[in-house]
């Protein structure tokens, strides 16, 4: 296994099939585009079945990926620590006798804001954070550096689909609240009781859908020239007020 731009890789046709068979928790494939035909095929429908993204590259971006050793035309990127069902996340909020407290962060792509995120809810008790699996940074060396071990910690999940795991949250009695400019004070807002905080993306905030679909919509009040905060603060802010609920209540 090699560490190279703060992501371990393993490349080569048997070494990436034998991580695929070992059940290791794997971020993506990356497949040669040219000249492929069918020399991929068992890779890539045991990618399928284990749900794996994948996607084709040219040579040039695995030579360049792999410092040009023998990649044989692929490579997977692996996660440094198994990712965690939505369900897990449930149950332990159960097992701990406690409502569920869960993070979902829609679309954040910076590996420091995912790290620091995970810190913050490590230190509040957040039961697990939730990731998609598509246009999001994944677990990698640099998430768990900057997470200084609450990787370790906490329970991180990576789902197909936000929106669809928002509805199966809130049929299982969880109150969905995202954080974006335009809402409820979030200081005036009730965060008692099975509470799930969204957080959007460093850029856009929330995405259209993930949006729509939450029962209500807090802000951070602002009072200088700037009128956002960066993910990571911002969502550490909504998690600790539902701490502050949370403790006041009890």
């Amino acid at each position: 296994m090699t560490l190279l731009m703060n992501e371990e890789i393993v490349y080569g046709r048997n070494a990436v099939w034998e991580l695929l068979q070992s059940g290791k928790p794997v971020n993506k494939l990356l497949f040669q585009s040219e000249g492929s035909g069918n020399r991929f095929q068992d890779i890539v429908s045991r990618a399928r079945e284990l749900k794996i993204p994948f996607q084709f590259v040219d040579k040039v971006a695995l030579d360049r990926l792999t410092n040009k050793a023998k990649h044989q035309g692929v490579l997977a990127y692996v996660a440094p620590r198994k990712y965690a069902q939505v369900e897990d996340i449930l149950a332990l909020a159960k097992e701990k006798e406690e409502d569920p407290f869960i993070l979902i962060l829609d679309e954040v792509e910076d590996p420091h804001n995912l790290g620091a995120l995970l810190r913050t809810a490590d230190a509040v008790g957040v039961h697990g954070i939730i990731i998609p699996k598509r246009r999001s940074v994944p677990l990698t060396a640099t998430v768990a550096k900057t997470s200084a071990g609450a990787v370790e910690h906490v329970l991180v999940a990576r789902v197909g689909n936000l929106v669809q795991t928002i509805k199966e949250l809130q049929k299982a009695g969880c109150w969905v609240s995202g954080g974006e400019a335009g809402g409820t004070n979030v200081y005036q807002a009730d965060l008692t009781g099975p509470r799930v905080i969204v957080v959007g993306s460093e850029g856009k905030g929330l995405s259209r859908l993930v949006k729509e679909n939450c029962d209500e919509i807090v802000s951070i009040p602002m009072k200088g020239h700037v009128n956002s905060l960066n993910a990571s603060v911002a969502g550490s802010i909504l998690l600790y007020e539902v701490l502050r609920q949370r403790e006041q209540g009890s």
